[in-house]
């Protein structure tokens, strides 16, 4: 069974550097892909509010006979319960839906700038923090600027930033601040959307190379920059082909092969425009 290893958040807290995100998955296909994950070697999984699926990860946890400090829980906050008082009751609401009394990492979805709000969200996840509700708390989605005005307003650096990053999207800028200040970098949709880059000719060459997919390789990219991944899946073969990433490594020129991919094109939305 293959494991990911760990990474050290900046206050101490492990996290494996490769976990099963369940974005679109309904609630019971969430419970099915991470039972089918748990049982060959993940430890992290990530939900959120808005997939509407905490309770199907949760019965899965309760029911994976692993315990629960072993595994690392990851859910967030969506954009309509951004403020205060409103951020800390839907902490509690996703605790319930977990049936869990803590979680491992609690992140911000979006800053959601046109709110206005993410400054006050994030000094209640300093508080849920302080309480032990969450052992670590981060965003996702935020650009330098809105991690700036955290650092300038708050007490807590995020523990890690979680972001749209793939080859076509590798958003150096912004790796770079969180290296420089101690935040780890989390990408989301980490093999990109559509299996478009599945049929990139570089990389199915480099692929070929090592007897691995390309999706295996696009993961192994991510690994080796130190990026932390959640790819989703909910056919098991993909579970189990996605976490078998750490028998091989990528060479200079594989490396390369990837890189040149860059194109700047995004995925998803600009975070300085959704959520308003």
């Amino acid at each position: 069974m293959t494991s990911a290893p760990n990474i050290t958040l900046n206050n101490g807290v492990e996290m494996p550097q490769l976990g099963l995100g369940v974005w679109r998955a309904s609630d019971d296909e969430a419970r099915r892909s991470c039972v089918v994950a748990i049982d060959n070697g993940y430890r992290s999984i990530d939900t959120a509010s808005l997939y509407k699926n905490e309770e199907g990860v949760g019965r899965a946890v309760a029911e994976s006979g692993v315990p629960r400090g072993d595994l690392f829980i990851t859910t967030k906050l969506w954009n309509n319960d951004q403020g205060f008082d409103a951020a800390l009751k839907a902490f509690d609401a996703s605790l319930d839906r977990l049936g869990m009394d803590y979680v491992d990492l609690y992140l911000i979805h979006w800053p959601a700038p046109g709110q206005d709000l993410y400054v006050e969200t994030w000094k209640a996840l300093e508080r849920v923090y302080a309480d032990k509700r969450a052992r670590a708390i981060g965003v996702s989605n935020f650009h330098v600027s809105h991690l700036e005005r955290l650092a300038a307003e708050c007490e807590i650096v995020p523990a890690l930033n979680q972001i749209e990053l793939h080859p076509y999207l590798p958003q150096a800028e912004l790796r770079g601040y969180h290296a420089a200040h101690g935040i780890h970098t989390e990408a989301w949709r980490p093999i990109g959307q559509g299996g478009e880059l599945l049929v990139e000719p570089g990389l199915m060459r480099v692929a070929a190379k090592h007897g691995k997919s390309v999706a295996q390789v696009v993961l192994r990219w991510h690994i080796q920059l130190g990026n932390v991944v959640i790819p989703k899946s909910v056919t098991p073969s993909r579970i189990v082909e996605n976490i078998d990433v750490f028998d091989f490594s990528l060479d200079e020129a594989d490396m390369a092969a990837v890189a040149a991919l860059e194109s700047g094109r995004r995925m998803g939305m600009d975070p300085d425009e959704f959520g308003a």
